[in-house]
């Protein structure tokens, strides 16, 4: 039995913060019923490459019900409230009070509900000082300083996905099993609140350190570790990358002897130690680029496992597809097209293997049935 059977999640979402959070919860068995505007979710819109719908939308609406409804007229208001009135969790990401002008704020709502867990998920949150600011991915990761530490030397970039949204849903996600645990033993319910920014300022924290405590925030190095070497990409004589980690003495001195094959490096004082090699990065990487440069990707990787050096393949996103270690599972779009897509992240290794969750809805697909079970 899956562990969130009979919880019903009201939710009105869009994008990929809370539609992610409520995609976790469908996927261990809670009931969603997604509420959109009558021209549905704007993330259905983001692309057509899910076989012609959204692969935004196809990733994170698996299972779920929708129901289009305007709150502002009173017949759409009401039914809402009777719908909520049974909801076990009610999660919404519009901007900061616009559920409570419209007669759904967290507060009302726990206050004639008590059992219910409500989650509010934002930009920055709810002060005066931010509420009012837009909250998409790519501003938040540069709000937050993220693109101040990633990409190249010469220019800063963006984590290729929307990383603070993910962060947000997951998080999100975590909040409402733990408020589902209090619940089953207090009997009260939770008002929960999310930021995108705050999920990504806690990612920052060892960055922001550095910053206030240490010798400054770390500077963007591209395919390298700012505070570890060897952690970088190397070339081999064909020109493909491979990422190698050293993490102790121990593995530096076998990668001396085993991969490099010098009698020398591991005697260097300009390597003796992580903060050393870190210091003297340049003449480090110099050093290992021109044995890496001289071996085939082949002979490299061979020598790396031989001597149980940590690596990696710098892969393509083609690559992905086929990498051994991922797993699939297939889904249906709102076009009733089937796709294959990465496997959920959390496994029950120790229950069989569940049925997959129905399609991703069209706009309204359940209105008329959840009208009709709410009447």
């Amino acid at each position: 039995m899956k562990p969130l059977k009979d919880i019903l999640v009201v939710s009105i979402e869009q994008a990929l913060a809370a539609p992610l959070c409520t995609a976790r919860l469908a996927e261990a068995g809670a009931r969603v019923i997604k509420i959109e505007r009558a021209e549905g979710d704007f993330a259905r819109g983001y692309d057509r490459a899910a076989k012609g719908t959204s692969s935004y939308f196809a990733w994170t609406n698996q299972g779920k019900e929708s129901l289009a409804l305007d709150f502002r007229t009173e017949e759409d208001a009401t039914l809402l409230h009777r719908i909520v009135a049974q909801a076990d969790v009610f999660v919404q990401n519009l901007a900061p009070g616009a559920m409570a002008r419209a007669g759904f704020g967290s507060a009302e709502l726990r206050e004639m509900h008590p059992h219910l867990i409500t989650v509010d998920i934002t930009g920055y949150g709810e002060s005066d000082a931010v509420k009012h600011l837009k909250a998409y991915d790519f501003l938040i990761q540069a709000e937050s300083g993220l693109t101040g530490i990633s990409g190249g030397v010469d220019e800063m970039g963006r984590i290729g996905v929307s990383i603070c949204d993910i962060g947000a849903g997951m998080t999100s996600h975590a909040a409402v099993l733990e408020a589902l645990m209090r619940r089953e033993m207090t009997g009260e319910g939770a008002a929960l609140a999310v930021s995108l920014f705050d999920v990504a300022a806690d990612w920052m924290s060892v960055p922001l350190m550095h910053s206030e405590y240490g010798k400054g925030a770390p500077q963007r190095v591209g395919l390298r570790h700012p505070s570890m070497a060897p952690y970088g990409a190397f070339e081999t004589s064909e020109g493909a990358l491979t990422l190698i980690a050293i993490q102790n003495e121990r593995e530096w001195q076998r990668f001396c002897q085993e991969v490099l094959r010098s009698n020398t490096a591991g005697s260097d004082s300009r390597f003796a130690s992580n903060n050393d090699r870190v210091a003297n990065r340049d003449a480090l990487e110099d050093l290992i680029s021109k044995v890496s440069r001289e071996l085939t990707l082949q002979e490299f990787r061979a020598r790396l496992a031989a001597a149980n050096i940590a690596y990696g393949a710098v892969n393509s996103v083609e690559a992905l597809g086929n990498h051994p270690a991922l797993r699939r599972r297939e889904v249906t779009t709102e076009g009733n097209e089937t796709i294959a897509i990465p496997a959920a992240p959390i496994r029950w290794v120790d229950v069989e293997e569940v049925s997959p969750l129905s399609s991703s809805p069209a706009i309204n697909q359940h209105g008329p049935a959840l009208r009709a079970e709410f009447a």
